[in-house]
C-alpha cells in the first residue's frame, strides 16, 4: 500500500513539473503573433496563445496557459512579454528545423 502511495505522488509531482515546461511540439507558432498557439506550447506574448495567455513559467520563459491555470505550478499570470523574444524565436526555429515540422 505504501508503494502505491509513494508511485501516486511522484507520478503527480512529475505531472506538476512537466506542466511548467515549454511543450516544443508547436515550436513552430512561437513568436508568429497569430494565436495558434496551444495550452503548454512556447510564447513570446499573449498573442502567440489560442487563449490570448502567455505566462512567465517562473524561470524568464513563456508558456501558454488556459485561463485559471496562468498561477499554477509556479507561473506568474498571463501578459509575459519575453524580452529575450528574437533569442527565444531563434531557438523555436531551430527546433522546428530538427522536427522537420
Amino acid at each position: 500500500m505504501v508503494r502505491i502511495a509513494l508511485f501516486a505522488v511522484l507520478a503527480f509531482a512529475a505531472g506538476a513539473i512537466a506542466q511548467a515546461i515549454p511543450n516544443t511540439s508547436g515550436a513552430r507558432d512561437v513568436g508568429n503573433g497569430q494565436g495558434r498557439q496551444f495550452t503548454t506550447g512556447g510564447c513570446v506574448s499573449d498573442a502567440d496563445c489560442q487563449e490570448a495567455c502567455c505566462a512567465n513559467n517562473g524561470a524568464g520563459t513563456g508558456i501558454c496557459s488556459g485561463i485559471g491555470a496562468e498561477f499554477q505550478n509556479g507561473k506568474q499570470g498571463c501578459g509575459f512579454n519575453d524580452p529575450n523574444a528574437a533569442a527565444a524565436i531563434a531557438a523555436a526555429q531551430e527546433q522546428v528545423a530538427r522536427q522537420g515540422f
